[in-house]
């Protein structure tokens, strides 16, 4: 059969999801506890992957095994084998058409920067900071202007292997929360860095560093040295995914993401 779990990370500690031979990932430790349970070697597929340091709140894979276990037992034993910081939220039967990665109708990211003169303590590792004022205004404007389908070969990483760098971004928000800013996105898929590099633009344009237009400049160059630094992974989130209704899947965004 195959199932489908939802899965929250906290991800500083390790090197991305997918599974490295030399380093920790997140992909490991989890297929490392599910293959406790089923008593086999289990291997995973996610519906996006993140990189080092970048958390996930509702993260969703698959798998299949022969294994004959109740739902719940698949949450709970395999939440027993994992570190503090990985858990799996609930499990679910899906039929074998069902592809974490290739049904997904869109993923949603979001981006949390606090904005104050001191650095984070209690939230170190789990929010980029910056002590320069930020225009939220400014930043969702300028936002708006990546919003459809375009090529995004200037927010890609230069190291980027997707064949083309076509996506459509379906959404693109901007606000201040307090002494929050954060940034809302959701595409029907992403190239490796791309959300970093959106946001690396817009907080430069935030400052007053660079003019509104300065996102579709850089969009319409297509050239990756045309855009500003890429942004720290500490305040990215895999927030959810939306998958066809016929999946009937549990909700995918942690009730614990407060920002």
């Amino acid at each position: 059969m195959r199932i489908a779990l939802g899965v929250e990370y906290r991800g500083s500690a390790y090197h991305g999801w997918e599974r490295q031979r030399q380093a920790p990932t997140v992909q490991a430790e989890l297929e490392r506890a599910l293959s406790k349970v089923a008593n086999h070697r289990v291997s995973s597929t996610c519906a996006g992957r993140t990189d080092a340091r970048v958390h996930g709140l509702g993260q969703v894979i698959h798998f299949d095994t022969d294994a004959k276990r109740r739902l719940h037992a698949w949450v709970l034993g395999t939440n027993s084998s994992l570190p503090d910081d990985v858990a799996v939220v609930w499990a679910h039967q899906v039929p074998d058409c069902f592809h974490a990665r290739f049904s997904a109708l869109s993923r949603c990211y979001r981006y949390l920067i606090l904005n104050r003169r001191s650095p984070p303590a209690a939230l170190a590792g789990q929010v980029t900071w910056t002590h320069r004022q930020l225009d939220a205004w400014r930043m969702h404007e300028a936002a708006q202007r990546l919003v459809g389908e375009h090529d995004f070969s200037a927010y890609r990483a230069s190291g980027c292997q997707a064949r083309t760098a076509v996506r459509r971004i379906l959404s693109c928000s901007v606000e201040r929360r307090g002494q929050f800013v954060v940034m809302e996105i959701e595409a029907n898929a992403f190239l490796q860095h791309m959300v970093r590099n959106i946001a690396g633009v817009l907080m430069a344009i935030g400052t007053g560093e660079q003019g509104i237009g300065w996102a579709q400049e850089v969009l319409d160059s297509r050239t990756r040295t045309a855009g500003g630094i890429t942004a720290p992974p500490d305040g990215l989130y895999f927030l959810k995914v939306r998958y066809p209704d016929a999946f009937a899947l549990p909700a995918t965004c942690s009730p614990l993401c407060l920002w």
